[in-house]
């Protein structure tokens, strides 16, 4: 967990200099050396760097891999390029259980999951560099050679390009506008704004909460009185819906109440239901189904928090956001079991209220689901403000429909827009 903290602070500026893979290939080396090494020297302390260097590489490989992933894929797929990278991650989560139950010991265990990687190395070297951070360092000759690959690959790189170029003629417009009213407010002044200050705590909380239930849960799967390795398997089998995140359309201020609503509830219920001497598969069951709910509200708070900071200071938002939830992970392993091995009383009651509070924070929020990115802080305080529940909002899902078909049929160049919008997030 500390290396996971050190690679979420410096492994974003790192890329943006030297470039994504680059270091996606660094850190891709080291973890395949990083992998077997403490079976070929079984030392603790050398165990516990080894360790924190593969924390380092993962969360390195995690920045790089993300964003390459979404900057090769048209707007109108990268939704579903971000939903199937967790997806692939849950794959790997429950073939650890198999590698784990035909190992004898953990020596031949750190072996068997470091062979993959080193049989797969190679064809990491196929993978290019981002189009947007060559167009940024003006690297032609190599954006170029990826377009001399093949006419597909020069009508996609044509295609990313231009909603690159767009993306940065519109930060350029907006700076523009800026120092012509006299007026360019440093990073600093921008995070001192009331509406920044209290969406940035809102998703700095709602990330180190969600860090705290998510990796509680992983952490203890164990002890729920099911076999370990069973365990193992179906939590990450728990985690394979998220792929359809990307079918839900309730928008990302509902769909976060939602999730995080029904993660503290079934983590209650697990609680309630352990005290009270229930089946442990029903209990560990309930307790998985926390975990796909909070995973669900990760994913949809990784979007949210570039949608609800202006340009100027989106990434430092989300780099401080990401930091909150590296610190809640590295929280979360100071936390001390029970001596019978299970979750303690205290650990669950927070892995349970710590979403229910959540939950109130997001009314706070807009939404910004098919909204254009905001350029300033004026166009955040535009964005649709929450509105307390009225008797009338019954009827709101009803006009909010009829509303969209007649925009949809006057303004189709505004929607198609919006869409490209939402389909880079």
């Amino acid at each position: 967990m500390v290396g996971m903290l050190l690679g979420s602070l410096f492994g974003g500026a790192i890329s943006d200099r030297y470039g994504k893979r680059p270091m996606l290939l660094v850190c891709l080396c080291l973890q395949a050396v990083c992998g077997p090494a403490p079976a070929a020297l079984p030392h603790p302390l050398f165990f516990l760097a080894v360790r924190c260097l593969t924390g380092l590489c993962c969360c390195c490989i995690n920045i790089s891999s993300f964003s390459l992933a979404v900057e090769w894929t048209p707007p109108s797929g990268r939704l579903w390029s971000s939903a199937f990278l967790p997806f692939c991650f849950s794959l790997g989560t429950m073939g650890v259980a198999p590698l784990a139950w035909l190992s004898s010991t953990w020596t031949s265990l750190h072996l068997a999951m470091g062979l993959p990687l080193l049989v797969c190395l190679p064809l990491f070297f196929c993978i290019p560099e981002s189009p947007r951070w060559l167009l940024l360092k003006k690297k032609a000759a190599l954006l170029d050679r990826y377009r001399q690959n093949s006419a597909a690959d020069k009508q996609c790189i044509n295609l990313l390009l231009d909603s690159a170029w767009t993306d940065l003629q519109k930060a350029a417009e907006a700076q523009q506008v800026l120092q012509d009213r006299g007026h360019t407010p440093s990073d600093t002044v921008l995070l001192k704004h009331p509406t920044i200050l209290l969406r940035l705590f809102t998703m700095s909380y709602l990330s180190a909460v969600s860090a705290l239930t998510y990796y509680g849960i992983c952490m203890n799967v164990g002890s729920f009185g099911v076999d370990v390795y069973s365990a193992q398997f179906f939590s990450g089998l728990s985690e394979t819906p998220c792929l359809l995140i990307p079918l839900v359309r309730l928008g990302r201020r509902a769909l976060s109440v939602l999730t995080l609503l029904l993660s503290s509830a079934s983590c209650f219920l697990s609680l309630l239901l352990s005290m009270l001497d229930a089946p442990p598969e029903i209990t560990m069951t309930l307790a998985l189904l926390g975990k796909l709910c909070i995973l669900a509200s990760i994913f949809i708070s990784v979007l949210y928090s570039i949608e609800l900071f202006p340009t100027m200071v989106r990434q430092r938002c989300v780099s401080l956001v990401n930091l909150s939830f590296r610190v809640g992970c590295l929280v979360n392993s100071l936390v001390p079991p029970n001596p019978n091995g299970a979750i303690s009383l205290v650990a669950m009651l927070v892995y349970s209220s710590g979403p229910l509070l959540g939950c109130a924070l997001c009314l706070l929020l807009p939404e910004t689901s098919d909204v254009p990115l905001p350029d300033s802080v004026e166009e955040c305080e535009r964005q649709p403000r929450p509105r307390l529940p009225t008797l009338s909002a019954i009827q709101w899902p009803r006009k909010l429909l009829s509303s969209q078909t007649g925009k949809a049929a006057a303004e189709p160049a505004e929607k198609e827009e919006a869409n490209t919008h939402s389909g880079f997030i």
